[in-house]
């Protein structure tokens, strides 16, 4: 399908065939009913949407190569560059206009057959919710490369990026998007992924800081025999506002995908400050996608009254020659159960819960493959246990 069949606001075939472009003057300005934007509130998004953002800064983005990893290369590119265009275009406006305001994209590259054991680390620095910035991110991956690449997003900003990854044949990758902000924080971020051939992808979002966090993936398979997991991990106190908005797109045949995101949320009762989260996953199988095996969920932990979770998974298939694809989301407060045998063991009330929800948050944070961001999300889900009134 091409872009003019598709044209910016207009009716569409499937999620994955809307208009993109690498021009923001390509994209009306978002209202509040439009369905990708609903959920958030546009005029706390500080002009990244309509162009009346404060003074822009240059995005501060530094990448950590581990030691002897003479495979990996860091270079700055031009953005048009055809490998800063691999992964694919921007599919809205605040993508369209990181990109056309971003410097040239920083291009992480990873050579063919390289095995790189210890983690590649992008830092990006926030320096003032008063100012703004927009950066870009391409990681690519040779056929049969092995890499790990951790995203953190540290201190005060206004923000959006474009984050690319590009897998050769039968390459590796685990990624972790860590989004540590400060609590004044706006950052709203688009991942385009291209799968190739028999690759196989880990991509894990863990956002704990902001006050607008807004990630958006969208996963493309290129080739047969691709296999992706996708994880997320948030924790929403009032006055914070995290959407995670995902696309699996299987266009072809022979694929899997598995995606797994946790939350939990609580608002303040005295101030009554509400806390929000909002997750839609959606996943297209196409009419070549035969033997495409998926299976996507979100669960939702209300901790208090001034909280609300939107989970929203959508499932659009259009060959019945699959062996599985399934979803599920809830949104729901404690196991009355759970709470009982507990209680029954001698742990009181209060710490019942907490232990609770530790557990809650354990099988996705024991899924992802790094141990220091596995013990980094461990203490703060402990740290926000200890503020929490449950």
């Amino acid at each position: 399908m091409t872009e003019a069949m598709v044209k910016n606001a207009t009716p569409h075939n499937t999620k994955g065939d809307v208009f993109t472009s690498y021009n923001v003057e390509d994209f009306d300005v978002p209202r509040g009913r439009d369905e990708v934007w609903r959920f958030i509130s546009l005029r706390a998004l500080r002009g990244l949407h309509n162009g009346t953002f404060a003074e822009q800064i240059d995005a501060d983005i530094n990448v950590d190569v581990p030691g002897g990893a003479g495979s990996v290369t860091v270079e700055r590119i031009a953005k048009d560059d055809p490998r800063a265009k691999a992964a694919g275009a921007p599919a809205d406006r605040v993508a369209a206009q990181a990109w056309t305001s971003m410097d040239d994209p920083t291009l992480v590259s990873v050579a063919k057959d390289a095995q790189v054991e210890d983690p590649i680390k992008v830092t990006t620095t926030g320096h003032g919710a008063d100012k703004t910035a927009f950066g870009g991110i391409v990681v690519e991956l040779g056929a049969h490369a092995k890499a790990t690449v951790v995203l953190a997003y540290r201190g005060s900003a206004t923000y959006a990026d474009n984050v690319h990854f590009v897998l050769g044949d039968a390459a590796e990758l685990t990624v972790v998007t860590d989004c540590d902000w400060e609590n004044d924080t706006v950052h709203l971020s688009n991942h385009q992924v291209a799968v190739g051939k028999d690759a196989k992808l880990n991509h894990s979002v863990a956002t704990f800081g902001g006050e607008i966090v807004r990630i958006v993936p969208r996963v493309r398979f290129t080739a047969q025999g691709g296999d992706v997991e996708m994880l997320g991990v948030y924790f929403a106190d009032d006055g914070q506002y995290f959407e995670n908005r995902l696309l699996v797109d299987h266009s072809e045949p022979n694929c899997k995908s598995n995606v797994l995101y946790k939350g939990a949320l609580q608002g303040d009762k005295e101030t009554r400050t509400e806390a929000r989260t909002c997750w839609v996953g959606d996943v297209l199988i196409r009419s070549n996608a035969s033997n495409t095996n998926t299976y996507e969920a979100n669960r939702n932990l209300v901790l208090s009254e001034g909280a609300r979770a939107d989970a929203i998974p959508n499932l659009e298939i259009e060959t019945g020659d699959i062996p599985g694809a399934g979803h599920a989301a809830t949104v729901g407060r404690f196991d009355d159960m759970h709470l009982f045998y507990l209680m029954s063991r001698g742990i009181p009330e209060a710490e019942a819960r907490r232990l609770i929800v530790h557990g809650f948050f354990t099988e996705v944070i024991n899924k992802i493959p790094v141990e220091y961001v596995r013990e980094e999300l461990e203490k703060r889900v402990t740290e926000e246990l200890e503020h929490v009134v449950i």
